[in-house]
């Protein structure tokens, strides 16, 4: 799973009325055209040959009135990677695009990026993997065990897998009859979660703990 960092960008203009825009600067359009510009880090900027990256704008907030420009916009976003060097070197685009571009429409840009260090890579252990791939069988069933593969998503799991030999799995929880595929997700106000999950991951877990424990040998 990917390393998540959050970003936080205040585009600065100058308020003015919004029938005199002329006699301001307008930072929602300073704002928009950062949103914009930035897509080119991964686009354009980015080898995703290699790893791929995200840059996710999820805040836009700015204004308190329909006919006032306004002094400034906030924008707030998420940068997943997993790779370090990767990881800085969006950093650095993200200042570099966000700077250039305000000043390009007469605004600057407090950029706080990262604006707290988020979740490193989450990287499970192959060895204990191996060994304990056998017990996630013994409780899930013959065929229902399967290689994730990359995912975006970020997990503080992460921290405990730098410091011992670890595993993450996770348990499927889509209702009967939905392709999980097409499901709606965990952060979608139409996610369900099928409860019968919570049986199957309580076996889950303690079929790999007793055997861990057991010493169940590498296969």
């Amino acid at each position: 799973m990917a390393a998540s960092d959050r970003f936080r960008l205040v585009v600065k203009g100058q308020q003015t009325h919004g029938a005199r825009p002329w006699r301001g600067v307008d930072p929602i359009v300073a704002a928009s055209d950062i949103v914009m510009s930035a897509q080119t880090i991964v686009s354009r900027r980015t080898d995703v040959s290699r790893l791929p990256v995200v840059v996710t704008f999820g805040v836009v907030k700015g204004g308190i009135r329909y006919n006032i420009i306004p002094d400034e916009v906030e924008l707030i976003g998420t940068i997943r990677t997993f790779d370090e060097g990767m990881r800085a070197a969006t950093f650095a685009d993200l200042k570099n695009v966000a700077t250039h571009v305000a000043a390009a429409h007469g605004a600057t840009v407090e950029a706080h990026i990262p604006d707290e260090r988020g979740n490193p890579v989450l990287v499970n252990d192959p060895a204990l993997v191996a060994r304990m791939r056998p017990s996630l069988e013994r409780a899930a069933g013959t065929g229902k065990v399967i290689d994730a593969q990359l995912t975006m998503g970020a997990e503080d799991f992460a921290y405990y897998a730098k410091e011992v030999p670890s595993m993450f799995f996770f348990v499927g929880a889509t209702p009967a009859g939905q392709d999980p595929t097409k499901a709606p997700a965990n952060h979608s106000p139409k996610f369900f979660l099928d409860e019968s999950a919570l049986k199957l991951g309580t076996r889950a877990m303690l079929q790999v703990a007793l055997d861990y424990l057991g010493g169940a040998p590498a296969p």
